[in-house]
């Protein structure tokens, strides 16, 4: 196996959202030290840009690496794409560091109360970007649900519209430069940079399997494949998903990659160290468009 995978070479380019930047890197390094034949270059961006970049602009990608496996399905398959593999989980946080206002006061009974303070200034990524601003505004929905506050939400999402970003990793400059004080974050992107950060109930973080029927009586409206055209995307709890798309220039290398990705001793190992855990092998719709040696990290949905 060893004398194999050594063999590999060749070039792979990756798509990938701005949250996996820091275990995408660990990632292809280690691949790397394995395959010193195999050059890889990797894209961070909001993963929705990402999917644009494949179907709009016809870049050049042979896997695609997103934060949200549904951005797969709704802007990729089947045009672009005929496969899902979810395979990692993670969960939404408030973020900020010592500089932050409030910092010493904040907790989690009095966080949306501090957040709507005129002195506060808060940061988010673009919905129409970067799932991660989804979530946020999912995130905002769910709090007024949870603490019985009618008019949260519209409160929360009309304050500080300028510190609106592209992609969550965008965020982390304006919250080390003290541009703002708080910022909504992947709790594992956090951990990365050593951020403070404050968890939120699970009832409100997208993380929790049980809560599946809460998220889903959220929705945000976010644009479509087409120009003009909208779609609602419905609340769920925060999955993970990739794909190797149809104009991928080596199909081949990208199947090995994914192989060493996936697997629970090699890529999958440094996403659980990175603060992402695993949901391999998870359930998905496109089961038997998955290429043969990537079939054992996905299950297929049972009829019912």
């Amino acid at each position: 196996m060893e004398e194999e995978i050594n063999s590999l070479k060749g070039k792979l380019v990756i798509f990938h959202a701005g949250s996996l930047s820091y275990p995408v890197k660990a990632v292809c390094d280690s691949f790397k030290l394995r395959n010193p034949g195999v050059e890889i270059y990797t894209e961070a961006a909001g993963s929705k840009d990402c999917a644009r970049k494949i179907s709009d602009l016809k870049k050049n990608c042979d896997i695609m690496l997103s934060s949200d496996y549904k951005v797969i399905d709704n802007l990729l398959i089947p045009e672009w794409a005929d496969w899902n593999i979810k395979f990692a989980a993670n969960e939404m946080a408030i973020v900020y560091t010592e500089k932050s206002r409030y910092a010493g006061e904040m907790n989690s009974k009095n966080w949306v109360n501090i957040l709507l303070m005129d002195d506060v200034k808060t940061g988010r990524s673009d919905p129409d970007s970067d799932p991660c601003g989804v979530r946020a505004v999912m995130t905002f929905q769910l709090a007024e649900k949870y603490y019985k506050q009618q008019g949260l939400a519209k409160k929360l999402l009309a304050k500080d519209i300028n510190y609106i970003r592209p992609k969550e990793t965008d965020l982390i400059a304006l919250l080390e430069s003290s541009a703002v004080d708080y910022i909504f974050l992947y709790r594992s992107v956090a951990e990365q940079h050593k951020l403070k950060y404050l968890l939120l109930p699970d009832e409100i973080n997208l993380k929790n399997e049980k809560f599946s029927d809460l998220y889903s009586t959220v929705s945000v409206e976010t644009n479509g494949k087409k120009p003009g055209e909208k779609i609602t995307e419905k609340g769920a709890p925060m999955v993970y998903g990739l794909t190797i798309p149809k104009n991928a220039q080596n199909p081949d290398l990208a199947i090995a990659f994914l192989s060493y990705f996936l697997d629970p001793q090699g890529g999958m190992a440094i996403m659980q160290a990175c603060g992402q855990p695993s949901v391999i092998p998870a359930v998905t719709a496109t089961n038997e468009k998955i290429p043969q040696a990537l079939k054992k990290f996905a299950q297929p949905e049972v009829n019912k």
